[in-house]
């Protein structure tokens, strides 16, 4: 069984900056992409960033240039750096892996959800 656990979400003012965290723990064989996604009061749960194994990232339009995804492949962690932070980045975000616990067959793995509401 594969766990992730998300930290750091929290309130912040307009402009400021938070760091999130995921870390996978469990009977796990290897972990391709890492990211995180996020779902906002009534609307439906959309992709922010992801970073593959090697480390190349990907980024929704939305937060290109304000936010910077980091992983450890070492710990099995995934991070995410948020800057500038506007009222519209309020919502729960999600940590998600592409997990393997079985040789040559991956399944994603969702973290539980952490809370980051922005004030204007």
């Amino acid at each position: 069984q594969v766990q992730l656990a998300e930290s750091g979400g929290g309130l912040v003012q307009a402009g400021g900056s938070l760091r999130l965290s995921c870390a996978a723990s469990g009977s796990i064989l290897a972990i391709n992409s890492m990211g995180w996604y996020r779902q906002a009061p009534g609307k439906q749960r959309e992709f922010v960033a992801r970073v593959t194994t090697g480390g190349n990232p990907l980024y929704a339009d939305s937060v290109k240039g304000r936010f910077t995804v980091s992983r450890d492949n070492v710990k099995n962690t995934v991070s995410l750096q948020m800057n500038s932070l506007k009222p519209e980045d309020t919502a729960v975000y999600y940590c998600n892996m592409a997990v393997s616990i079985t040789p040559g067959q991956y399944f994603g793995a969702w973290g539980q959800g952490t809370q980051v509401a922005v004030s204007s």
